[in-house]
Formats: structure tokens, sequence, C-alpha cells
């Protein structure tokens, strides 16, 4: 009878790891943009430094304010800033995506309907370099693990900058993917909007990074 040798612990090992270099690098080539509703599940993962807790702590979200989120995904975000809101404020979401808007929208309308709703949300199917709203509408607006996958996110942030109130605030959550922008870069980018750095909290790999408008830095400067 013949017989066949065990494979070492190093062979396995080194099987594994082969296994799932392989796996990622067939996510990392086959990951697109915008990011394929068939896939929302994904989405649904809180991701390590960009959690809910970590957003809130740089977005600081507070009642009766208006803000703006950028590629809401299936809603993780948005379900959890809207009811901080309060009944005076107010969240739009904006997607390339209309079934990405549909789906916030219906898990918005489940929440409601068991007492535990969020505030209001108002979707909006437009492109994020071209916003449909006037100058100065928002008191914040934010984007988690989505600016690198819009193409001319220099655009992006200049629009962004643009339906920001004086004082208002932008936050960007980037995240190790395909599409991730370092934060150098983001820095950079920023700068060239016009754009005040506030502060960043998480490593280079998955990062939550706060701006505001350069002129409000200025004018709070020439105040003091």
């Amino acid at each position: 009878m013949a017989h066949f040798a065990r494979p070492s612990r190093k062979t396995a090992l080194a099987a594994a790891t082969g296994a799932a270099a392989l796996a990622a690098g067939a996510w990392w080539f086959t990951d697109r943009a915008p990011y394929p509703y068939a896939q929302r599940r994904l989405l649904d993962l809180q991701l390590p430094f960009l959690g809910l807790a970590d957003l809130d702590t740089v977005l600081r979200p507070r009642p009766g304010e208006r803000m703006l989120e950028l590629g809401p995904g299936t809603g993780l975000q948005a379900l959890h800033v809207a009811p901080q809101l309060g009944p005076q404020g107010r969240l739009d979401i904006v997607d390339v995506q209309q079934e990405m808007l549909d789906h916030v929208m219906r898990r918005a309308q489940e929440d409601r309907a068991e007492g535990d709703g969020p505030g209001a949300i108002v979707p909006h199917l437009a492109d994020a370099r071209e916003l449909p709203f006037e100058e100065a509408e928002f008191d914040a607006v934010y984007l988690v693990t989505a600016l690198g996958e819009i193409p001319e996110p220099e655009r992006v942030l200049a629009d962004a900058a643009r339906v920001l109130k004086p004082g208002g605030r932008l936050v960007v959550g980037e995240f190790f993917d395909r599409h991730w922008i370092p934060f150098q870069r983001l820095h950079r980018m920023a700068d060239s909007q016009g754009l005040h750095l506030l502060e960043r909290r998480g490593p280079s790999l998955a990062y939550l990074a706060a701006f505001r408008p350069c002129a409000t830095e200025t004018a709070g400067a020439g105040a003091a």
C-alpha cells in the first residue's frame, strides 16, 4: 500500500499564504469604482480607525445642522449621523448610483417603522464633482472611503468647499485599497483648493482628516 507523507507545517503555511495572496490580488484587480451594488454587504463593515465612533470624534455632528454625505453606500454612516442632527437638522446624501440611494432610504424607512428612525435624509442622484447645491448651504460635508473612487478628486474637494458655510468643515476618510488616497496627497489637494487642515486621526493606511476653508482660518486669526 502506498504511503503519502503529510505536508510539513511550513509547507502548509506557505500554501495558505499563497492562497491568501492570490485572493487579495484578485480582489485588488477586480475592485471597481463606483463600488458595485451587488457587493453592498461589504459596505456595512466598520473599518479600523474609520468606525462610527471615530467619525463622531472628527465630524462632531450637532442638532440643527445641515450636513452632506458624498457616496453614502448602503447608509452605514448616514443612518448613524442623521439622528444626531435632531428634528431641525437634515442630512443630504449624494451618489451616482440610484440603487445605493434607494437602499439607504429603505433602511431609513425600516428604522422609522421600528420607532428608531433617523432625522431627515434627502437623496440626490448627482456627480460629486458638480453638486446640485448653492454656495454655503452646509455646516459639514463628509465622505468615507469614497473620494478615491471619484475621478478628479480635486474637483470634488473644490465643490465641497464651495457648498460649505463659513466656518464649515469637511471630513475625509480613506482606507487602503485600490482607490486609496495617501494622506500627504490629500493634504496637497486640499491646500490647492483652499482647505486648511484641522486634524487627522489614524495611521496613513486608515485615517480621518478634517479641513476648514482657509478664508475662515485667516479671518479668525485676524480677529484674534
